[in-house]
């Protein structure tokens, strides 16, 4: 008798102490989503933040690549610009040169 009460008396602990578990189990899941909730909700706020600053950075980005596209442009348009110059230039000097010659041959031709 005594050892049949004492097996009823553990099959009744051991239904207990399940039901202690499962009831843990249960509240620390809750406590686990409540305390995760406002951590979740800044992270959320952070990534959206950061996601912003981030599109900002390739606006940015895509900006100056404009701004380095108009000066590279511009740069060669100088450049060309200076070899039509110095060409002309080049070319005018050549001609002074020729009228120069064509100045002195005339006054040698001419009588003193």
């Amino acid at each position: 008798e005594l050892w049949v009460s004492l097996e009823e008396h553990q099959d009744a602990l051991e239904l207990i102490m399940s039901k202690y578990r499962k009831q843990m189990l249960q509240l620390l899941e809750g406590r686990k989503r409540e305390e995760t909730e406002p951590v979740l909700k800044v992270h959320q706020a952070n990534s959206g933040e950061i996601e912003s600053q981030i599109d900002r950075i390739c606006e940015m980005g895509a900006v100056m690549r404009k701004a380095v596209q108009v000066d590279d442009e511009q740069f060669f348009k100088v450049q060309e610009k200076l070899a039509q110059l110095e060409l002309e230039n080049k070319e005018l000097r050549e001609l002074l040169s020729i009228s120069k010659e064509s100045f002195e041959v005339g006054r040698e031709d001419l009588p003193d």
